[in-house]
């Protein structure tokens, strides 16, 4: 049952891909990139994520604008042919 209901929701995701330009892998970035960038604008955050990890609030703020470049790693290699 599982390989069915992972079967309907990839067909589902292609559907949606090939309608809508833009869905996806372009969601999942600004998705990413709203948090962490909400993460550097509200202090409250940046110090909980700072003791939780024993860094320092600005090497915090340092780590997420600089993931915000690339919020969902490096983009997929393309192919020429």
């Amino acid at each position: 049952m599982s390989s069915e209901l992972r079967y309907t929701a990839n067909t589902q995701l292609e559907h949606l891909h090939a309608r809508y330009t833009g869905t996806g892998n372009e969601w999942l970035t600004h998705q990413h990139r709203d948090t962490l960038s909400s993460i550097v604008g509200h202090p409250s955050l940046t110090s909980y994520l700072a003791i939780a990890d024993g860094e320092a609030t600005g090497r915090i703020r340092f780590e997420m604008t600089q993931r915000m470049l690339q919020p969902c790693g490096p983009p997929p290699a393309k192919d020429d042919d």
